[in-house]
């Protein structure tokens, strides 16, 4: 008989402590996981749970099995994890790295667990926990590292500019109206952009401060020759000196929205130097900066001072609230740049989700760049309106809108516009025939009357605010027979990328309608079909399963899996 040596009454609390808490862990993933199960979720969770159960028990008991045990379900994790998640980084921290690093403790105390066995320690179990010592702090360094990075098999060479063919400015929002976000620029490549040093600095003194509806810095600033113009999330437009930072000039619109203030961008026009030397009058005001505001306004000033434009509008302001009916304060604004195409200036407007019917109109509508008089407006609620309506009445009311930002095609004298949703977002049994048209579509436009050219809709009846949230990229392609095609690329917030012809609207790449499961809300109608761009990248949609849950461990990723589960139940 062998006589158990004493391991003192601080090794034996020890073992106690731990194997009590290896218990309570597993008790609570076997309950987590019966649940699980129940809901038809994987077994994993549960069988780790009671493994963990009798480990901690035998561990408390000061018996060695029980770190055998817990060795041999830790191996059994990892294989499970790798069938479950594949060899991806993040899914594995979330499986494996919480039972590893109770694997290491255990892995230390199993010398006090052999000795309280009455047998000789060796140190073989110290071996064991330095190698997952090491795994375990390699697996947390390797959080730094970034993963899932896709790299290019190739890598384009960069295209010389030719002397005096380099882009001079930044005139739109997307950089010009097509929205091609590209520069004609090869002095900074991705051979030397580490190298980049801060020229200057320039504070506004504007400090957005949000919850998520409140003020957000947004803008993308204009570059036209040595002049930056920006605007911070409270409509003040800076001029700087693009060399030194140095202001210019500053404008306070003095007013803001009680809500969503931000400033995404400026509209630039520069009257033609044949039309300033005809009408010296012209000269004043000749580069015009246009402003939206949060509380709906349009404002024109003069690009070289920054004083308002007073023959546009009324002393240089257009009040957007005109022909809208009621607006309460907060539930319409501007947030997007205003598209100026040719001769007009275009805004849209966001109109605040989710709080009623009847908020205020879409209407998109189009001002003389010089006079800021109404040129025609686009009602999606009544297609008899080109213009103002009629006396007394305002534009229809709760239409689908037009928040982002805009494209313009000059040849084709089209500018598309990506709408929104008749409100309320998520429910859709009040909407008309005309806003279930034109919601989550894209709608090109004649530039000079407003007229629809044609209609692409890329979410029937809309309930989840699937509205189109990105400006319209508008580039040719090849056609297949030596030329090219006018082509229109439109992301969505559902992952589908559509690729119309934007002359037509006719798709370039297939659109399938497919069917789609339907609802019981009562009073809501629902689309049998959803249209699906099926030989186009389609990103981030594709069908969730249990084993998509993460969580930073192994308990919250449980938790995750049943809330899928329940939710999908």
């Amino acid at each position: 008989m062998t006589n158990k040596q004493d391991t003192g009454a601080g090794s034996r609390l020890l073992l106690l402590g731990l194997g009590v808490l290896i218990a309570l862990i597993g008790l609570g993933l076997a309950g987590g996981g019966g649940y699980l199960v129940t809901l038809g979720g994987s077994w994993f969770f549960l069988l780790m749970g009671l493994a963990m159960l009798v480990s901690g028990a035998l561990i408390a008991a000061r018996k060695p099995k029980g770190a055998v045990l817990y060795g041999i379900a830790l191996i059994l994790t990892t294989l499970w994890a790798v069938w479950d998640a594949g060899l991806h980084y993040w899914p594995l921290v979330s499986r494996v790295l919480t039972f590893a690093v109770i694997g290491l403790v255990v892995a230390l105390i199993y010398p006090t667990l052999i000795r309280a066995s009455g047998a000789q320690a060796g140190r073989g179990a110290y071996g064991l926990a330095g190698v997952l010592a090491i795994g375990v702090v390699a697996t947390m360094g390797y959080m730094f590292v970034p993963s899932h990075v896709v790299s290019a098999s190739s890598v384009p060479a960069v295209v010389p500019v030719a002397p005096g063919a380099e882009q001079k400015d930044w005139a739109h929002w997307g950089n010009t109206p097509a929205g091609n976000r590209f520069a004609a620029l090869d002095q900074i490549n991705k051979g030397n952009v580490d190298t980049l040093q801060v020229a200057w600095t320039f504070h506004t003194g504007d400090i957005p401060q949000s919850t998520g509806a409140g003020a957000e810095d947004q803008n993308t600033p204009l570059q036209i020759g040595d002049t930056v113009y920006t605007c911070t999330a409270y409509g003040k437009v800076f001029a700087l000196d693009a060399d030194t930072g140095t202001q210019r000039w500053k404008f306070d619109p003095q007013g803001s929205g009680p809500n969503w203030q931000r400033c995404r961008g400026l509209g630039y026009f520069a009257t033609p130097v044949a039309d300033v030397s005809a009408q010296p009058a012209a000269a004043v005001c000749s580069t015009r900066v246009f402003l939206p505001t949060g509380d709906a306004r349009l404002i024109a000033l003069d690009a070289k001072t920054g004083e308002t434009c007073k023959d546009f509008g009324h002393q240089g302001v257009v009040d957007l609230k005109t022909d809208m009916g009621e607006v309460k304060e907060g539930y319409y604004q501007q947030t997007s740049t205003p598209l100026v195409a040719g001769n007009v200036v275009v805004v849209g407007g966001r109109v605040a989700d989710n709080f009623s019917t009847g908020e205020p109109p879409g209407v998109v509508r189009a001002f003389d760049v010089h006079s800021g008089e109404l040129v025609w407006a686009w009602d999606p609620g009544n297609p008899n309106t080109s213009k103002r309506p009629p006396a007394g009445e305002t534009y229809t009311r709760g239409t689908p809108n037009v928040w982002s930002a805009m494209s313009y095609d000059e040849k084709l004298g089209l500018i598309y516009l990506p709408t929104g949703n008749a409100t309320p977002d998520f429910f859709g049994g009040t909407r008309t025939e005309l806003d279930d048209k034109w919601s989550s579509s894209v709608v090109a436009v004649d530039v000079k009357t407003g007229q629809v050219r044609w209609n692409f809709q890329m979410t029937h009846h809309d309930l989840w605010d699937f509205d189109i949230p990105a400006q319209p990229l508008l580039y040719d392609i090849p056609d297949g027979k030596g030329g090219t095609q006018p082509a229109l690329a439109q992301v969505t917030k559902q992952g589908e990328i559509f690729l119309l012809n934007r002359e037509t609207g006719v798709p370039i790449s297939r659109v399938e309608e497919r069917a789609v499961p339907q609802g019981n809300v009562p009073g809501e109608r629902y689309s049998p079909t959803q249209p699906f761009s099926v030989d186009m990248p389609s990103i981030g949609n594709q069908t969730l399963k249990e084993s998509d849950m993460w969580g930073a461990t192994a308990f919250d990723q449980l938790m995750c899996r049943i809330a899928f589960k329940v939710s999908a139940s």
